[in-house]
């Protein structure tokens, strides 16, 4: 790649990086939210499964606008329809209003994930791209990282501040990237793709994704987030109750596994995949999550929790892109259709994971992280036997 692409494929990760710094900066402030609303375990589960939820149904139609609208109109109206969902949440004091929002900033992210993936995939060859794929999934690690911190910080100005700051930071990009940005694909290119586009029908695509070729690295992107959801998004409910964190210990706790996750990426995931190949990597990384997420529950003080939560995001955030690179090698000229997918089954584990995780955590705080740990063990046998690496690499 030239320096020329190097700053455009930047340019777009920042799209992902920004808004999930916009969902990272939340994390902290959560815990407090409940209280002030009084919302049970449950709500909080569902109010994090309604963005996953409108972002399962869009993905399959936005996978193939990708190709119609154009990368870098799609990461636009993604980044707006973010921004208006952060403001209007940081607004709301009705519950209805608050699923209103996130069920918004699904679409917004419907939008971001397809356009970014597919972008790269523009951009790169076969060599490069574990390479980028990483650099993809560490911006979005990065902006967890950021985010917590950052979200600590300015919830000492209300517990609402995060949000309208993330409202901001969206919108300040999505006009960076509309004034600098090139799309890397043709005018020429997105007219001959309009007069042959067919509308998506969501059956259909679905019944798609079952194809051998697709389902199981598929279902293992499911199974993945999942657990993960389960294990990250109640975490901050988690060691409010259960160990009495302050909104600053838990934005630490989640800095420091986020960094720990993001130098996995950046230094050892090439070099990994190199080493051992997609399907061993991802093997590998299942089981850590899976014993290190029930170890979690073991856990009774502030610098242990520390260390275990740095391991599960090392191991979550080598395993997304290992998943992410091995699909797009599998799609071939497929990269819009598979992205979205990508992004579907994406949206489905997170849709689930966080409602089961929030009625469990209602019954037993410990439970929502039991069964995390069971699911991704599942996932670990499923891919042992089903996952096949692809013959042409």
């Amino acid at each position: 790649m030239n320096r020329k692409e190097k700053v455009s494929i930047a340019l777009a990760l920042s799209s992902l990086f920004i808004a999930f710094v916009g969902m990272g900066l939340a994390a902290p402030v959560m815990p407090s939210i409940a209280k002030d609303l009084s919302l049970s375990g449950a709500v909080v589960g569902y109010l994090f499964a309604a963005m996953a939820l409108t972002q399962f149904m869009a993905s399959p139609f936005t996978g193939v606008w990708v190709d119609s609208i154009g990368r870098k109109k799609m990461i636009i109206i993604g980044l707006l329809l973010f921004s208006f969902s952060e403001l209007l949440f940081g607004l709301s004091n009705e519950i209805w209003l608050l699923f209103v929002s996130r069920l918004l900033g699904g679409v917004g992210a419907a939008f971001i994930m397809p356009a970014v993936i597919t972008y790269i995939a523009d951009k790169t060859t076969l060599e490069d791209r574990a390479k980028v794929l990483g650099y993809q999934s560490a911006a979005i690690s990065l902006g967890f990282i950021i985010g917590p911190g950052i979200g600590g910080f300015i919830a000492e100005f209300g517990i609402r501040a995060p949000f309208f700051f993330a409202a901001f930071i969206s919108l300040l990009t999505a006009i960076v990237i509309f004034i600098v940005l090139e799309d890397s694909i043709s005018k020429e290119q997105l007219q001959k793709n309009r007069v042959s586009l067919e509308q998506p029908a969501f059956i259909q695509e679905f019944k798609k994704s079952l194809q051998p070729q697709y389902f199981t690295p598929l279902l293992v992107v499911f199974v993945l987030e999942f657990g993960l959801a389960v294990y990250e998004m109640m975490f901050s409910l988690f060691v409010d109750e259960k160990l009495g964190f302050t909104v600053r210990d838990i934005s630490v706790i989640i800095t420091v596994g986020s960094i720990a996750g993001v130098a996995a990426q950046i230094l050892f995931f090439d070099r990994l995949v190199n080493l051992l190949g997609e399907r061993m990597l991802v093997n590998l990384t299942l089981l850590s999550s899976a014993i290190f997420i029930f170890i979690s529950i073991l856990i009774d003080g502030y610098w242990m929790m520390i260390v275990i939560t740095s391991i599960v995001f090392f191991s979550g955030d080598i395993l997304r892109p290992a998943v992410t690179t091995l699909l797009s090698k599998i799609a071939g000229e497929n990269q819009g259709y598979v992205a979205g997918m990508n992004s579907a089954y994406t949206s489905l584990g997170i849709i689930i994971g966080p409602i089961i995780g929030g009625i469990l955590f209602d019954i037993n705080i410990n439970m929502p992280y039991v069964f995390a740990a069971f699911v991704l063990f599942i996932a670990f046998v499923i891919a042992s036997t089903k996952l096949k690496q692809p013959h042409f690499i």
